[in-house]
């Protein structure tokens, strides 16, 4: 009798998914019913059974994460909130899916909902986050767990459908998922065989779990998605495999439990209507004729599923308390780890702020500087997409992660740029470390999809792009970058400085470390010489390093290698005796983020001539040259050859900018 009553409540509370989330859509007349419906008794089985989290304190840091990559059926999500008792999202939350200002967006948005570990929905996208925390677990539990004393112990799961695994991102987070055997990663695969157009016959049909067993994972496959025991067994399964992460293919059917949807494309991204959701209820004997009803022994079921996780919480923290007591020195450490060290020293030393005496790149200048700051913050992890000697981004003496030794903090990427970016957001997200990614500048177009959702999250990814112009040479066009400087200053809440020189350099990676939000350094792979008056301080955006005696009738404006050919042109223009004004700009976006009168205090509108010098793209740079101005810049592809004969053809030279001036003021 037991058994058929754990039996009953169990499909009564998986139905309670399926209904929710179908009146949701319904109410918005928009949204996804296909998966929660097909994967409702996968999500009630993770969730009720095997996820470690507390309802009341959705931010646990030893939480099992869950990743729902097909976020477009967040429904399912919301209602797994809703039933567990997270904080709001109560029936007012369901009821308004969609709708403006609400927790129930129509895609999961990490920060709004208490329960979401991650924005999704560009297909894919959240299975490289997912490796990312992944990652974060292992590499903290090396740090910190004692023996008896497990104080990082968790797993991740996500969960995603026939399109991400079709997105190229998640066979480059996979394949390294399973290099390095994150045995706690758990992969669960909505196998429904339907994409929006239709059955996936004929566009995607290749063996999955052959392809992930390549990758080294443990396969699983469950017959029958309606099956809890099979779908727990599977769980069980999984967690058992301590080598290899481990990929779960679960067969369902797209909205399940709908006889006229079913099956069918029509289930994936369309209410179902009143008539189809009325004869869903028949079809799967629900009690409750009302839209978002449902029984209390559902939410008492849910509360009592709540409980255990309530409970781990408790032990835990007991657990944790000791650990302080009997380990105090690593206590402080969890402390600096979680809530950021002390670098106040760091920044205000002569050693951080040291200049070289000879010219130099500022991708060394990089190099140099994030040594520095990694011997001091030691949660700070990262890597490069198989470019770490061009990039300089290589950390001494912090060893490499790997599957032997997940302790290390270097973490070799591979020629995954796209992936690189999405685990780097899942690094951030699990919390407790601070995470960048490198790459070839030209290549920030693999890495710009997850650098929005870094922005949309407010992650504080570093992103070190390197090879920032022309000045990369003979590699030629291909490897050249143009217009992708304008992309990246396009994008809201992300941070783009391009330095002019080692101090720059410096403060940009000082502003990199203090913010909130994803920071680019733009760096150069030519010599670049030393400026006697460049800023310890950039946070403003752009700044007078150099000016005249008296008002300026000329402004040159520059970033990065070419504030160097403003400066010289500016002395050559002075002798000549023009007042003539230089600001370096390393970012337009902290410039814009300043008040009207610290802008007018170095653009002033009575000054009208300037002249802006940037081998790249000019969209951007009319706001601050005006009509009255002109821009030295790049609005064609490069070519192959010796930088400095680059430099020449396209104008970006002393005498260019002297003469461009001239023919300003003549």
């Amino acid at each position: 009798m037991e058994d058929l009553n754990k039996e009953r409540i169990d499909e009564l509370s998986v139905n309670a998914i399926r209904i929710l989330s179908a009146d949701a859509i319904q109410k918005a007349k928009s949204g996804h019913p296909g998966l929660p419906l097909g994967c409702a008794p996968v999500g009630y089985e993770v969730w009720a059974n095997h996820l470690k989290h507390n309802p009341g304190v959705p931010d646990w840091c030893d939480r099992d994460r869950f990743v729902l990559s097909g976020g477009h059926g967040s429904m399912l999500l919301y209602s797994l909130l809703h039933l567990f008792g997270y904080e709001k999202m109560d029936l007012d939350a369901i009821k308004n899916f969609r709708q403006l200002g609400s927790a129930t967006p129509g895609h999961p948005e990490y920060g709004v909902t208490p329960g979401v570990d991650a924005s999704t929905g560009p297909l894919g996208q959240g299975m490289s986050m997912a490796v990312g925390m992944a990652m974060a677990e292992a590499h903290l539990a090396s740090v910190f767990n004692k023996p008896d004393h497990p104080v990082v112990d968790h797993y991740t799961y996500v969960l995603g459908g026939d399109g991400c695994m079709m997105e190229g991102i998640s066979s480059e987070a996979f394949s390294l998922a399973g290099e390095l055997g994150l045995n706690k990663l758990i992969v669960l695969y909505d196998s429904n065989k339907i994409c929006i157009e239709g059955s996936t016959d004929g566009v995607f049909s290749e063996n999955i779990s052959e392809r992930m067993e390549a990758f080294g994972f443990q396969t699983i496959i469950v017959h029958d998605g309606n099956n809890l025991s099979d779908i727990e067994d599977a769980i069980y399964k999984a967690k058992n495999d301590t080598d290899r992460p481990s990929f779960i293919m679960i067969e369902t059917q797209i909205g399940y439990g709908c006889p006229a949807k079913q099956g069918s494309a029509a289930a994936h991204g369309e209410p179902l209507g009143d008539e189809n959701i009325a004869d869903m209820r028949k079809n799967l004997n629900w009690p409750c004729e009302e839209a978002f009803e449902v029984p209390d022994e559902v939410y008492e079921n849910f509360k009592e599923k709540a409980n255990r996780g309530i409970e781990a919480y408790k032990e835990w923290e007991e657990m944790f308390s000791e650990y302080a007591k009997q380990y105090p020195e690593m206590k402080e450490k969890w402390d600096n780890y979680h809530s950021g060290f002390d670098t106040k020293a760091l920044f205000e030393s002569e050693d951080y702020w040291e200049i070289p005496e000879k010219a130099e790149a500022t991708r060394s200048s990089s190099g140099v500087v994030l040594n520095k700051i990694q011997k001091e913050v030691l949660n700070l992890v990262g890597g490069s997409a198989d470019l770490a000697p061009s990039n300089k981004t290589y950390m001494k003496d912090a060893g490499d992660f790997s599957k032997e030794d997940p302790s290390g903090r270097n973490i070799r990427f591979g020629v995954r740029e796209a992936a690189m970016a999405g685990i780097s957001n899942g690094i951030a997200l699990h919390g407790g470390l601070k995470p960048f990614a490198a790459t070839f500048f030209v290549f920030s177009d693999y890495v710009k999809p997850m650098a929005r959702l870094s922005a949309l999250m407010g992650l504080p990814v570093t992103y070190v792009f390197t090879h920032d112009s022309i000045g990369v040479g003979e590699d030629g066009p291909t490897h050249e970058p143009i217009e992708q400087l304008a992309m990246l200053r396009a994008m809201p809440g992300f941070t783009v400085i391009r330095p002019c020189d080692r101090r720059e350099t410096a403060a940009a990676w000082k502003y990199a470390m203090e913010s909130e939000e994803p920071v680019a350094l733009v760096l150069t792979r030519q010599n670049l010489n030393q400026q006697a008056a460049s800023a310890k301080d950039i946070s403003k955006g752009a700044y007078i390093i150099k000016d005249s005696k008296d008002t300026p009738e000329l402004i040159l404006i520059g970033t990065g290698s070419e504030v160097d050919l403003c400066v010289k042109a500016a002395d050559i223009l002075s002798e000549e005796g023009m007042n003539v004004r230089v600001v370096s700009m390393p970012s337009m976006d902290l410039f814009e983020k300043q008040s009207d009168g610290y802008k007018e205090s170095v653009l002033p509108r009575n000054c009208t001539k300037r002249i802006s010098v940037e081998a790249l793209s000019s969209f951007g740079w009319g706001r601050y040259t005006g009509l009255d101005g002109k821009n030295i810049s790049m609005d064609v592809f490069g070519e192959s050859a010796p930088a400095g004969e680059l430099f020449e053809k396209f104008g970006f030279t002393v005498d260019n900018v002297v003469e461009t001036a001239k023919s300003l003021t003549d």
